[in-house]
């Protein structure tokens, strides 16, 4: 039986998290696949995936948010098969920033202004779609670090905005 990695928090700050990983068994591990999830607006749920080569490791994820609740799940891959799935949570140190105000203006039938208040220096993530459902299963997006952006949107649909 190949067991499930440790995942072990070396560190946490504002906006990142350093963790190790190793295996507790002689079965040569090649590399390991790593989720780091977090939950955006209540409902959205966002993920990202590290692939990691070799058999033990310290990782640092930075470009996170203060305050947020991450759970890493991470799996290991060896001469035998994949590893069962380990779990851990943490949340980022100090204070969560202020949900920005959105502000959206149809320019014309295919472009949409979006403008919104909030901290300078970070990314802002903004989530479109025209439904409720597809806002959060599959919205359309785009990042930036500016405090507006023109959407392009397909004519004759209503849209919904989230940033």
């Amino acid at each position: 039986v190949i067991p499930p990695p440790l995942i072990h928090i070396e560190s946490y700050s504002e906006d990142s998290i350093s963790f190790s990983l190793k295996m507790t068994t002689n079965i040569k591990v090649s590399g390991y696949v790593v989720n780091i999830f977090w939950t955006f607006d209540t409902h959205r749920q966002e993920k990202r995936t590290l692939i990691i080569e070799g058999e033990k490791s310290i990782q640092k994820v930075a470009n996170l948010t203060a305050h947020t609740p991450y759970e890493i799940s991470a799996w290991a891959r060896t001469e035998l098969g994949d590893s069962p799935l380990s779990f851990v949570h943490v949340v980022t140190s100090g204070t969560r920033p202020a949900s920005p105000s959105l502000k959206a203006k149809a320019v014309n039938q295919t472009a949409v202004e979006c403008s919104w208040t909030g901290p300078r220096n970070v990314v802002y993530g903004i989530f479109y779609a025209t439904s409720f459902l597809e806002l959060y299963r599959s919205p359309h997006n785009t990042t930036t670090t500016s405090h507006n952006i023109t959407v392009l949107v397909q004519r004759d649909e209503q849209y919904l905005f989230l940033v």
